[in-house]
């Protein structure tokens, strides 16, 4: 049963128990001790340190700054629910219903009097995101200046700029792909492989911003797949193809590099006619620094559409490409609060779960939050399958591409995680290692 009161399928497999932070030499302590502070929120305040002591922003500065001590004694902090609604907010359903489910999210936690590192893990980085928005004042109608004001804007400009020179030369590669199963491969790989470009672990910078960066880590991508369905998932796509296209979701993940690759594989799934309509299921507030908005999405069309033609003739060539999809309603946007929120796929509320199992005939889930959703952000066996765990519950058929970036996993063979463990002392942490894994669909 979701926090919102649906039943749906689960795994096939016992529940193993949720990662928590509280566990020193982890990935998962490092991050609510340190890193969410330190390295994120700090290159945030330095970022929009000129707008947070501006006019406006008083009381974010200050709920800022009380978010950033709370997570510095983040083993003695309680956490605690979302500050109550304004009367003004309370006359709006959507903020309501958000409100409410962040609420009945929280609840055993602050039931509990659990601190930022005895909540689950998955819970209390999501909220750290949620509580930032909510000290700035992103839904606050009654301040203009922080009304929709994006702490990440910059940092996802910075990406944005970034990643054509690696673009110009993959879109040369994405026009010229062919209408056959490898050519629907080699885009998932792209787009598989542009989750590396995180720019929460690597932030752009302008030393980069004339690198084909992404071509190094294509040359390695191979051999640093933990699990390949990549056949599988072609002879699928084949079928979609050979039946007049389908409807396909992509459940994005990161702005910047990884999102213009996730735009070329919706580019090539309509081009080859794998896919009549292309959905990208977008984030309904900022969230995880550079997680991409459906604004974020238009703007890099926009911004692709209009680079210089004869310095970047093939980027310019897709931008330009892409917007037609968008006029043409060959590709649509969607928001949801439910990719903003920690709660493990298999509580995908309604009506979103009914809109994808009525709707979609494949869904791409992109990178690494998303991946941690779909098994709940939980200690499975690095075995199990993933239809076991993923792929019975989903609403359609389901694809993971993801890098990982976390310390957990399913469906992965022992002797490829063993040879990686040999590789690289942080194989689960640093996006070096990926995987292609498919699903069924829920069976319903």
């Amino acid at each position: 049963m979701s926090a919102t009161g649906t039943s749906s399928p689960q795994p096939n497999l016992p529940l193993p128990p949720p990662i928590l932070s509280d566990e020193p030499g982890t990935w998962a302590y490092d991050t609510m001790t340190r890193r969410v502070d330190a390295d994120i929120l700090q290159r945030t305040y330095e970022d929009i340190e000129t707008e947070l002591h501006s006019p406006g922003f008083e009381d974010a500065l200050k709920n800022f700054n009380s978010l950033r001590s709370e997570l510095q004694d983040a083993a003695n902090t309680k956490v605690r629910h979302l500050k109550d609604l304004t009367p003004d907010e309370e006359k709006d359903d959507e903020r309501v219903q958000e409100y409410n489910q962040w609420k009945a999210i929280m609840e055993p936690f602050v039931k509990a009097k659990d601190t930022w590192l005895t909540a689950p893990w998955l819970v209390t980085e999501f909220y750290a995101y949620r509580r930032l928005i909510e000290a700035i004042g992103y839904f606050d109608k009654t301040n203009e200046s922080t009304y929709m004001f994006d702490p990440f804007a910059k940092a996802k400009k910075a990406g944005l700029d970034t990643s054509v020179s690696s673009a110009e030369n993959v879109m040369s590669k994405i026009e010229a792909l062919p209408n056959t199963r490898e050519g629907c491969g080699i885009a998932a790989a792209f787009s598989l492989w542009g989750n590396k470009m995180d720019l929460s672990i690597w932030p752009a910078d302008a030393a980069n911003a004339a690198a084909d960066v992404f071509s190094q880590i294509l040359e390695s991508a191979e051999e640093n797949l933990l699990h390949d369905d990549v056949n599988v998932l072609t002879e699928y796509c084949e079928g979609l193809k050979n039946k007049g296209g389908g409807m396909v979701d992509i459940i994005v993940d990161n702005a910047g590099f990884e999102l213009v690759m996730d735009i070329a594989l919706a580019d090539h799934f309509v081009a080859s006619g794998t896919a009549t309509t292309v959905t990208f299921q977008l984030k309904r507030h900022p969230t995880f620094v550079s997680d991409a908005l459906e604004k974020d999405l238009r703007e890099t069309v926009e911004y692709y559409a209009n680079l210089d033609e004869e310095k970047y003739p093939n980027a310019r060539r897709a931008g330009v490409r892409w917007q037609s999809y968008l006029d043409d309603g060959k590709w649509a946007c969607s928001e949801n609060y439910f990719w903003v929120q920690p709660s493990a796929m298999w509580e995908m509320p309604e009506p979103l779960r009914s809109d994808m199992k009525d709707r979609c005939d494949l869904a791409f889930v992109k990178g690494d939050a998303n991946y941690r959703r779909l098994i709940g952000d939980r200690y499975w066996d690095l075995s199990a399958p993933f239809e076991d765990v993923v792929g019975c519950y989903f609403p359609c058929p389901v694809c993971a591409l993801r890098t990982l970036k976390a310390e957990l996993g399913c469906g992965m063979d022992p002797a490829q995680t063993e040879k990686a463990k040999a590789l690289d002392d942080n194989w689960m942490v640093n996006g070096r290692f990926g995987v292609v894994q498919f699903g069924s669909g829920a069976e319903e």
